[in-house]
Order: structure tokens, then sequence, then C-alpha cells
């Protein structure tokens, strides 16, 4: 083991990587903050320093990528959909350049295109809040409405009909900006609406302004899901479990892959068997989660991995059959 660490640290001493988060900063609690972790971690394993850019505003996004490229950083991970045009510049001016983005398809030679089956782990969440559910009552808060919140969304929906038809899913989306996913005043605000119509479970897929509906359930004694990273300890006993999306993996092995030569481009789906997303079962949430929650979740979760249940990706065409 030891020769090994010492022959990655070699070959990767001749490459610096670097990130680029989106919007929230990476220490949003949740998508960007899980790019951190696995950068972290790629750099406590290694040994190797990396570099990173938390942008302010949209137009940063190429002036962050090409000024990593220039500096001859490789590989250069974009942490967000919203890194499509911008990647599909830069990568394009720096062909030599290893770049990586994470929910978005960016099709050129030197690109990794990193896509996660949210519609999977959502779907588990979904039957986990209509069982915690007393009301048969729950709720959705997106951040930015796209496509790829809808997604989340859709598989949250078909998770909790699949207790019961007659669970009753209140959705509502923050805004149609970048704006959405830091705004924990107005997610609170849109938990608190969705408690005055009778739900008691909460799942956000809000970044940012996720914190905001976590602590708007927290307050008012209802339960909320976490996305992304593994947000059960921000409020224990209150948080039901989280809809973790290993982004801290993606980045940490196009690091790895890039420093060990192993890199690949084209497109990668990460889903519930390839484990690139799950729910988050730990000491913070277990008094939530009966025996009977538990078993029927693994259940759906092995249903997915064996095609037995087909969970539909709205993003597919644009709909939800529910």
């Amino acid at each position: 083991m030891v020769s090994g660490a010492a022959t990655l640290s070699a070959t990767a001493a001749d490459k610096t990587p670097a990130v680029v988060y989106d919007l929230g900063g990476k220490f949003d609690k949740s998508f960007n903050e899980s790019a951190y972790t696995g950068a972290e971690k790629y750099k406590a394993d290694t040994g190797v320093a990396y570099r990173d850019f938390e942008i302010q505003n949209d137009s940063q996004r190429e002036q962050g990528l090409r000024n990593f490229a220039r500096r001859g950083m490789t590989p250069i991970v974009g942490i967000g959909f919203s890194y499509e045009q911008a990647i599909k510049k830069v990568a394009t001016e720096f062909p030599d350049t290893e770049f990586a983005i994470v929910d978005s398809v960016v099709d050129l030679p030197n690109v990794r295109s990193i896509l996660f089956k949210e519609h999977e782990g959502s779907y588990l969440v979904g039957v986990l809040a209509a069982m915690a559910s007393k009301t048969g009552k729950v709720g959705f808060v997106g951040g930015m409405d796209i496509p790829l919140i809808r997604k989340f969304a859709c598989g949250y929906l078909q998770g909790a009909k699949s207790v019961g038809d007659n669970i009753e899913v209140i959705q509502n989306m923050t805004g149609t900006t970048g704006a959405a996913w830091n705004d924990p005043v107005k997610g609170g605000e849109l938990a608190k609406a969705q408690f005055d119509q009778g739900v008691d479970v909460v799942y956000h897929a809000a970044g940012g302004t996720g914190i905001g509906v976590l602590q708007a359930a927290a307050d008012a004694g209802k339960l909320g899901i976490g996305v992304d990273s593994n947000q059960n300890a921000l409020h224990p006993g209150s948080v039901l479990t989280s809809m973790v999306k290993s982004v801290d993996v993606a980045v940490y092995k196009a690091f790895e892959d890039s420093a060990k030569g192993n890199w690949t481009s084209g497109v990668q789906a990460l889903g519930l068997a390839e484990g690139g997303v799950d729910w988050a079962y730990d000491d913070n949430n277990k008094d939530l989660i009966t025996e009977e929650m538990k078993a029927a979740v693994e259940k759906a979760k092995q249903d997915i991995i064996s095609g037995k249940i087909e969970v539909h990706d709205y993003m597919s065409d644009n709909t939800c059959p529910m």
C-alpha cells in the first residue's frame, strides 16, 4: 500500500487539479460542499494540493475555468449544469486540458460529463416521506425551476405514491434564476406555507435555499429531508433522511483518474447500482426510521437496481407520469 500511495503521489505531483463551484459556494452544506469534501479527501489521501474558485456571479464561470487552464491545471471540474456553455468554450480553447462537468453533458474529447440518477434516490426518500407522514401530505421545495430539479420532484412523487395513491405531494420551486439556490429565507417561507396546508414531511432539492427549509421544519416540529450531502446532522431528530448524491466521489475519481493516467471522457451516469445516489441512515435519524420503513426502502432500492421497479426520468421527456 505504501509503494502504491507513493507512486500515485509522484505521478500526481505533475498535475494540479482544480474545482470551480457553482453559486452558493463550497460551504452550502449541500451540492457544492459535497464537491469540496471530495477534493479535500483527495488532498488528504495523496498529499496533492488542488485549487478552487467560488464564483460570485454567472460571468465568472468562464473566467475561472480559463484562468486555471492558462496556469496549466488539470483536470478542472465545473460543479453544476450552469457550466455547460463555459466548458464548451474553454475546453475547445485548451484541448490538452482535462475538464469534467457535473450534471450536464459536454460532447468534447477532453470533457468527462458526470450525471446522476437523482430520480432513483428521490424515489427512495419519497417512500420514507410517505411512510413517516401522519397527515398523508408531503412536500417538495425545489431551487431553480429547471428540468433537473423536476427530475428530483418526479422521482419523489413516484416513491411517495408507491406507498399509497392517496398520498398528496405539494410542490414549490424557489425561482427561475441562479439566486434560487441561495435564498434560505424564501426556502423557509415556502416550507411554512406547505405546513399550513397540512404537509408534515418536506424534501428539498434547493442547494443553500434548502437550509431554510430544514430550519423551518425543525422549528415547526415537522420532518425535513436533505439532499446531495448527508444533512441529517444539521437538525438531529428532525431530518428524516437525506438523498445523498456522491458528487464527492465523482470529484475524487476525476482527480485520481487524471493523476494515474486513467482519464476517460464521455458520459458517466451514476445511480443506485453504481453507488452514485442513496438514502442516508445514521445516528442522527435512526430513531425516526422504523424497521418497517427500513425494510420497505431497502426493498425498493433492490427492486430499482434489479429493474423490477423502473423510475421514470423526467428529463427523458419533460413529463412526470403522475
